[in-house]
């Protein structure tokens, strides 16, 4: 291919991926003279090996490990060659409108970083190895066991108002008191916590790194640390555990669950321990045209309240299965076709409905846990994510759940109440505008007035860093925004126990100094800000009250 030849074919790529040129006329532009892709740039063994680790680090998540697309578009070969090493260059350092961070403009990556990531993205994709049972059991540490633990609280804090707060690039969650607004503790964890789960009393957190590894911290200790870890995979985005008390059996705290990304199961394991028990792959057909997919990664997860049984998202085969876990030994999977891409989701206000957003198809799929069926999938804005999601009282439409979006700057809420609102159920029924696009969550709570929305993702800094509320007695009224900080992130909105305060990430570098703002959530004013060295690159951070009754 000639030099005129890459120029022009990359330029065309370049064209298509942002949108400056309409579908039909970009393709006919590029099949008047389609030349073969260039074979890809060197790599070597050291680079190759330094790439793999920033791409499960940065890309991974969005990508898929074998690169085939979720959240973020396909990054196989066909196309990154397509492009070349200059427009993927650019894409990594500038991000994109549909979410994708500027990991150059940030300085998260380095130019040399970026050109190597550019040439990596060309290379056929390597496979990891899959993890046997043997293999988990031998990572699997019981620190202290359960009849070596406090009968009751070795300290006189309302742990019930603890938050378990993400250190991502630390690998570590600071547990810090919600009254007094101290760090209580600093625990080392899996690498990027995605998630704290709580057990149904509330006494122990579950988190789940990226790296697949999982820990068990209990906050009645007079300083709360893990009591069990384990890794069940090497890439992992969500934890549970069994919350059923009922005529069906007690399954309180019995059994915690992990999903995975890399290898593509859930794992079961036990409770009190994490010591892991069962293994069960997810690889299987898609929902839409029933194609094999080697890579059908665990999504969100959460347990029922209807019945022992957790609510499993299997992101690209698009089916959500509805895991009986009665008994394990003969586990029963009910199988629900939704749609592709699932991601994350929360329950409504009944606790009966789950919505979660099949984000690369710009829908939510409503789960009817009960009756076990999918009751509709409803059409929302680009690129859904909700985070849990945000339930309230819509003065014209009675209970709402409500998302944000990746891909657009907007509300979209969707009612739920099929009994005295069914002329509005399972509707998106109003939109409210927001700064931009690169939302990753909203929030709000049964005290509050008022939705809280983050646009952490935006590629405008300004923007990135601001938060904006909406009233819910007056939803069609602009909202208020204002940014939250002159550098970093705003990300992920938490209330306190009392439904009062509004706590808000500042992630900035890991370089940098981050924070913690908490908010007067009836003023908006700003009651206090935590700075401290320990708070390395914060993102989620999950109350021990809300989380265990599932409030947002």
């Amino acid at each position: 291919m000639t030099t005129k030849d890459r120029i022009r074919h990359a330029v065309v790529a370049a064209a298509v991926a942002l949108g400056l040129i309409a579908g039909g006329v970009a393709t006919a532009v590029a099949q008047a003279k389609k030349p073969a892709l260039p074979p890809p740039p060197k790599v070597s063994p050291e680079e190759f090996e330094k790439a793999k680790g920033i791409f499960f680090d940065r890309c991974a998540g969005c990508h898929g490990v074998l690169r085939k697309g979720a959240t973020g578009p396909n990054l196989l070969p066909a196309k990154t060659r397509a492009y070349g090493t200059v427009v993927l260059k650019t894409f990594i350092t500038n991000g994109t409108q549909g979410g994708m961070p500027d990991w150059g403009r940030q300085g998260v990556l380095s130019p040399a970083e970026i050109d190597l990531m550019a040439r990596y993205l060309q290379q056929e994709p390597p496979v990891p190895p899959e993890m046997p049972l043997k293999q988990m059991r031998a990572s699997w540490k019981l620190l202290v066991p359960p009849d070596k633990r406090p009968a009751k609280p070795q300290h006189d804090r309302d742990w019930q108002n603890f938050f378990s707060l993400t250190l991502r690039d630390a690998g570590q969650v600071a547990i810090i008191d919600g009254t007094t607004k101290e760090i209580v503790s600093i625990v080392q964890t899996g690498y990027a916590v995605h998630i704290s789960r709580m057990s149904a009393s509330g006494r122990y957190v579950y988190t789940i790194g990226r790296d697949g590894k999982a820990t068990m911290i209990d906050l009645w200790m007079a300083k709360p640390d893990k009591v069990a870890e384990v890794k069940t995979c090497s890439e992992a985005r969500s934890i549970d555990t069994s919350k059923y008390r009922g005529p069906l059996g007690d399954f309180y705290d019995r059994y915690a669950v992990i999903g995975c990304y890399w290898p593509p199961h859930f794992v079961i394991l036990d409770g009190q321990t994490l010591e892991p028990t069962k293994i069960v792959s997810t690889r299987s057909y898609t929902a839409d045209t029933a194609e094999y997919h080697p890579e059908p990664r665990v999504a969100a997860i959460v347990a029922s309240h209807f019945k022992p049984q957790w609510i499993v998202n299997v992101k690209e085969t698009g089916l959500v299965w509805l895991v009986d876990y009665s008994d394990i030994k003969n586990l029963k999977i009910t199988e629900i076709e939704a749609d592709l891409f699932l991601h994350d989701g929360g329950w409504d206000s009944s606790k009966r409905y789950f919505l979660v957003a099949a984000n690369q198809r710009n829908k939510i799929a409503v789960i009817d846990a009960k009756e076990e069926k999918l009751v509709t999938l409803v059409d929302v804005g680009k690129i859904p994510h909700p985070g849990r999601g945000a339930n309230w009282e819509d003065p014209k439409y009675g209970p709402v759940w409500a998302t944000v979006h990746l891909g657009e700057g907007k509300i979209t809420l969707i009612g739920t109440d099929p009994e005295k609102h069914p002329e509005h159920a399972w509707k998106a029924v109003r939109s409210v505008a927001l700064l931009g696009g690169g939302s990753l969550f909203i929030k709000t709570h049964p005290r509050s007035a008022w939705i809280w929305a983050d646009h952490a993702l935006n590629s405008d800094p300004a923007i990135q860093r601001s938060l904006c509320v909406v009233s819910k007695k007056d939803p069609e009224a602009k909202p208020k925004c204002w940014e939250a900080a002159t550098d970093g992130r705003a990300v992920h909105l938490e209330y306190n126990k009392a439904g009062d305060e509004v706590w808000v990430s500042i992630w900035n570098r890991k370089d940098k100094q981050s924070e913690v703002v908490v908010y007067d959530d009836r003023t908006l004013k700003e009651k206090a800000r935590l700075r401290d060295p320990r708070l390395v690159t914060p993102t989620g951070k999950f109350n021990v009250y809300n989380t265990v009754r599932d409030i947002y």
